[in-house]
């Protein structure tokens, strides 16, 4: 597929190998996984956060927040965007999470593991999606300048909302977390990163041009970001390999839920988007941020909060494994569907 590479076409496969080896590990050669789990600051296990900084760096120099600046151009999109993600999503992930893990999974799910699954899919909820929206972006032929120009306010946005978000919805679940290990996430992996992509990306541009930057410099990342995401999934599988061993069913049924909640955004932004009678090249990718999550974010601060083997955890890491499936079935309604829009 155009714009999409083979590893992010296949993110799913990839995400059920590293299941398969992280549990193996977890089982056959569990000092990996004890030794590795010694090592935090705060409850932030420091292997782990290394590892997401790999994956997250990269994805921050793609921001361009000089396109801020053009945020008066064109708003309608931005605020289907922004009502989107943080008027609607947080609490429509609360809700149907709450619906399927207390009431209808009941008979398989107790109470204690269902306020963990909660507690990640809230996690999942307050993260839209800040970097795979540009392939998505890509693939339904989205405009370019206008799906950085939602992204990067997005980014903005996350400093100042994720916090207090996710500190009113797990209190809501009956979750009590510190804000000190709250603000020490987002300040870690978000504004650390995001601080230093926005530099990287600056030097870069001003000494070699854009041109250098977009087709030589960024690439030069790809295999990087790649292997950091899959060295941090067999990690985090290998601490959660006694969790899924107990609870195999229960990756399905969290899986359920999610999916669920992200074609639910989606038409919510989508549809938002045409009754704004905005352009399907704005619409699309505005459909897509919601719907997508900022899930390396939401791993994260999981850990930081519950720790590497927590369920919480599991349920975050699970948002990975649906991402992509369930994401190029949308690139293809929203292909299918151009003609709803003016000018397509």
């Amino acid at each position: 597929m155009e714009g999409i590479n083979f590893f992010q076409k296949y993110l799913s496969i990839w995400v059920a190998l590293c299941m398969v080896a992280g549990v193996l590990i977890g089982q056959y050669v569990p000092i990996i996984p004890e030794t590795l789990g010694q090592y935090e600051v705060a409850n932030i296990s420091i292997p782990i956060a290394i590892l997401i900084w790999v994956m997250i760096y990269p994805m921050m120099m793609k921001v361009d927040f000089e396109s801020v600046k053009n945020v008066g151009k064109n708003p309608k999109g931005l605020y289907v965007t922004w009502i989107a993600n943080w008027l609607i999503k947080p609490f429509t992930m609360f809700a149907i999470a709450w619906v399927f893990f207390f009431v209808l999974f009941k008979p398989w799910i107790d109470g204690d593991l269902a306020t963990q699954y909660l507690a990640g899919a809230i996690l999942l909820g307050a993260a839209p999606c800040t970097a795979m929206v540009f392939v998505w972006s890509t693939l339904t032929k989205g405009n370019p300048a206008y799906t950085v120009v939602q992204v990067a306010t997005n980014d903005l946005i996350i400093l100042l909302l994720f916090i207090p978000i996710v500190k009113f919805l797990l209190g809501v679940s009956n979750v009590t977390v510190p804000w000190e290990t709250l603000f020490l996430s987002i300040v870690l992996f978000v504004v650390i990163p995001l601080v230093g992509g926005v530099l990287t990306r600056h030097m870069v541009v001003k000494n070699k041009g854009l041109d250098y930057f977009e087709n030589t410099f960024l690439p030069k990342f790809d295999g990087i970001t790649t292997l950091g995401l899959l060295l941090t999934l067999i990690l985090l599988f290998s601490f959660q390999g006694e969790v899924i061993l107990q609870n195999p069913l229960h990756i399905a049924l969290i899986a359920i839920p999610l999916t669920i909640q992200t074609f639910l955004i989606f038409f919510i932004s989508y549809i938002g988007a045409k009754k704004c009678d905005l352009t399907h090249d704005v619409a699309a990718p505005a459909g897509m941020i919601g719907a997508s999550n900022f899930f390396e974010l939401a791993v994260a601060v999981a850990i930081a909060l519950f720790g590497p083997t927590s369920p919480a955890v599991l349920a975050t890491v699970v948002g990975v494994l649906t991402e992509v499936p369930v994401m190029l079935i949308l690139v293809k309604i929203a292909n299918s569907t151009k003609h709803w829009f003016k000018g397509a």
